[in-house]
């Protein structure tokens, strides 16, 4: 059997997604399986035991007509027997129909449901705290016969120990004691609907600093500098002491290796926290006010690993307002998410660990 499991999204996504894998070796051990992906978030699912090869979208080949074309054709020579196509973009309905597979799985939506063999619905409420993120990935496995699942896997991050052991050593020459607490801070949002008020950011982070006197790394990517230059000029004086903005991770692999060696990470809730939590590091998000927190809550306890939503501490601001009319007021809503509705829950995740 040749099963193909298509994830074209965020880094977030594709490492949800590739919790598929596990259950597909368990229950087919001799199957050939392949994921495909866009190249910038191979660095997260790179070394998978459970996956023989990668279909890679390029931006050239999403740019270029004849290149996706291309692409296809090969798709094509793969001669799959199952395709399972996790969110049924209009790229991956084109991927799935040339792949000629004889089971094609995917989410129901009413205006593509006929180019496959099985679809499912989505749930709205989560069965256990695995998230609906992971629950509503595992019903594609339905049709394949995997239907009783007796415990969630979780995503993974498989790590060299040549990688753990560079960062370490860049830790150490920049005099970081890794004796003493050392924090991976979320620090900006992968867009402005998703990152908390710069401001109120750096009030959060004099707090961690003040509850814990404990050293500061920052996640970010080089366009984003600016803003996180802003964040750090609102910071407290002491606080500034206990960032190390120079230690940085350039690649998504050295971030993750970097992050192995913190006690946490803290921040704005996205792919940073899904890659933390990969490498079974505690976690604390902050959710933006438009995203579904029942999603993408992944394994939370309340305790190793937590998070915070506007809703969770006004839910009146959220009556009989529909996600778009959320996505529209983030701005807004952000605004009435102070850092001292945080800063309760955010102290006992930090006593806890």
């Amino acid at each position: 059997m040749k099963i193909l499991v298509i994830q074209q999204k965020m880094i977030g996504d594709v490492l949800t997604s590739s919790i598929l894998f596990s259950l597909l070796r368990e229950s087919f051990p001799n199957a050939t399986l392949h994921y495909l992906i866009n190249s910038h978030t191979l660095p997260v699912v790179e070394n998978h035991p459970d996956i023989d090869n990668f279909q890679i979208i390029t931006p050239n080949i999403e740019k270029s007509s004849a290149l996706f074309f291309s692409f296809l054709k090969n798709i094509q020579k793969e001669n799959y027997n199952v395709v399972i196509d996790v969110y049924s973009t209009f790229s991956s309905n084109l991927i799935t129909l040339f792949s000629g597979a004889k089971t094609k799985i995917s989410k129901h939506k009413w205006y593509t449901s006929f180019l496959y063999t099985h679809t499912f619905k989505e749930s709205k409420v989560p069965v256990s705290n695995a998230g609906l993120a992971i629950e509503n990935r595992i019903k594609l496995l339905q049709p394949l016969g995997i239907k009783e699942i007796l415990k969630y896997p979780q995503p993974k991050i498989h790590l060299k120990k040549d990688e753990i052991e560079t960062a370490k050593k860049m830790l150490l020459e920049f005099k970081i004691n890794l004796s003493s607490p050392l924090f991976m801070i979320s620090i900006l949002g992968s867009d402005k609907t998703k990152t908390y008020p710069l401001q109120y950011m750096a009030e959060l982070i004099d707090f961690i600093v003040a509850e814990t006197k404990g050293a500061l790394l920052f996640n970010y990517i080089p366009n984003q500098i600016e803003d996180v230059k802003k964040i750090i000029s609102f910071c407290k004086p002491e606080t500034k002491k206990h960032i190390h903005l120079h230690v940085f991770g350039k690649n998504l692999r050295e971030f993750i290796a970097l992050t192995s060696h913190c006690n946490a990470l803290i921040g704005n809730e996205g792919g940073a926290i899904n890659m933390a939590k990969a490498i079974d590091k505690p976690t604390f998000s902050i959710f933006s006010p438009w995203i579904l927190k029942e999603a993408w809550n992944i394994f939370e306890d309340g305790t190793r690993n937590d998070s915070i939503h506007l809703k969770d501490v006004k839910p009146e601001l959220f009556t009989d307002t529909s996600p778009k009319q959320i996505k529209k007021q983030h701005q807004k809503l952000y605004v009435a998410f102070t850092p001292e509705l945080i800063k309760p829950k955010l102290k006992a995740f930090l006593s806890s660990i």
